[in-house]
């Protein structure tokens, strides 16, 4: 090999070197072993007990379709690390399993309280502290960023829309991730979010209403 083809050889595994190492990983194709606590662009973040809770009369309740709303800035949502897709039949598809992992109310006693001051809600006016992806969607049990305290009658409004995508992805009409990224997103518009319909008593994909609900999950608690 002589000298000019040597120095062009050498050139052009430099250039494929630098390439390489400039080029942004694609963030669709997580490596293997990699933690589902490590969230990808756009996803919510993984839950954490320790995460702050915002300061009193800084968050404000809003309204869609006369449905309260949490404020996104302090309640944007988070999910359980714990709960996937390749997981879901021994998770949130299987009855009583969000009984294990609700905290106890001697915790979320405290949190509501704070919470509430967060929302500048008095102690007198009534409402649930609610999970916003709720704990049979693979919500966070116990992170300030996935709690409120929704006012209204208890039980409320939220909860059938938080079955129904239960039985959803249960059944495979819809991923986790998006039930998640949807009730998250606006819990009052999640059901068409995600594609799905109610028709004639049943929960059917809007593109393809031959496929329907066939199961149920863990309808134990929200």
């Amino acid at each position: 090999m002589n000298r000019l083809t040597i120095a062009a050889t050498a050139a052009a595994l430099l250039a494929l070197t630098t390439t390489s190492a400039c080029k942004p990983p694609d963030p669709g194709k997580a490596a293997a072993g990699t933690s589902t606590a490590v969230a990808t662009a756009g996803s919510l973040p993984a839950g954490n007990p320790n995460a702050p809770m915002p300061a009193p009369g800084t968050c404000k309740v809003g309204s869609r379709d006369g449905q309260p709303m949490p404020d996104p800035a302090c309640t944007p949502g988070a999910i359980n690390p714990d709960v996937t897709q390749a997981n879901i039949d021994s998770t949130i598809c299987k009855s009583g399993w969000t009984k294990t992992v609700r905290p106890p109310t001697s915790r979320t006693g405290r949190m509501k309280t704070e919470s509430a001051r967060s929302y500048g809600i008095g102690a007198d006016e009534k409402g649930e502290y609610d999970h916003l992806v709720s704990l049979e969607l693979g919500g966070a049990p116990d992170d300030p960023r996935n709690l409120w305290v929704e006012p209204g009658s208890i039980p409320n409004a939220k909860d059938a829309v938080e079955n129904k995508l239960n039985d959803a992805v249960c059944s495979d009409l819809v991923s986790l991730a998006q039930a998640q990224k949807a009730i998250a997103s606006n819990w009052v518009t999640a059901i068409d979010d995600v594609g799905l319909r109610v028709a004639g008593g049943k929960l059917c994909l809007r593109a393809d209403p031959s496929k329907c609900v066939t199961k149920g999950g863990d309808k134990t608690g929200e």
